[in-house]
């Protein structure tokens, strides 16, 4: 199982998955454009030294992902879903991917994802903090699948 974040805008956001991604041992793939220099210091002081126990992997674009993953399964987590998370089952090789914090992903990146899931909030409210939403999709995913570490 994997993370791939669709052009992550925010720093601090990116550093919080990278430290889920190693505490429960799932590589992150980055899809560029970012939104920050990944020098970005902000990163590494929210990831702390967790960064160097994830594996992480940049790619150029959608299509550079798409072509270096090849997942056989591509999982969308959108606010634009009516099909909860918690009635999907997952498997233990998909690929979770999140937008960007500003405005989720394009349309044809959308109808590109095998399947897309919303994870259930009150009406009041927007959406999820990207960082939350992916601790959230990737607990229940590894949950499911026998994944979460022992």
């Amino acid at each position: 199982m994997r993370i791939a974040l669709y052009e992550p805008e925010i720093p601090g956001n990116v550093g919080a998955v990278l430290r889920l991604a190693a505490c429960l041992g799932v590589a992150v793939d980055l899809i560029e454009p970012l939104g920050f220099a990944w020098d970005d210091r902000r990163v590494r002081r929210t990831a702390m030294d967790y960064i160097d126990h994830v594996a992480v992997t940049r790619h150029g674009g959608f299509d550079a992902f798409r072509s270096a993953v090849a997942p056989p399964r591509l999982v969308l987590f959108t606010t634009k879903s009516d099909r909860s998370a918690y009635d999907f089952a997952f498997q233990p090789d998909d690929v979770l991917l999140f937008g960007k914090e500003s405005a989720g992903v394009p349309a044809d990146i959308s109808e590109a994802c095998d399947e897309r899931l919303r994870l259930p909030i009150r009406a009041e409210v927007r959406s999820m903090n990207l960082a939350t939403a992916a601790a959230l999709a990737l607990g229940e995913a590894l949950r499911q699948t026998g994944g979460l570490p022992g």
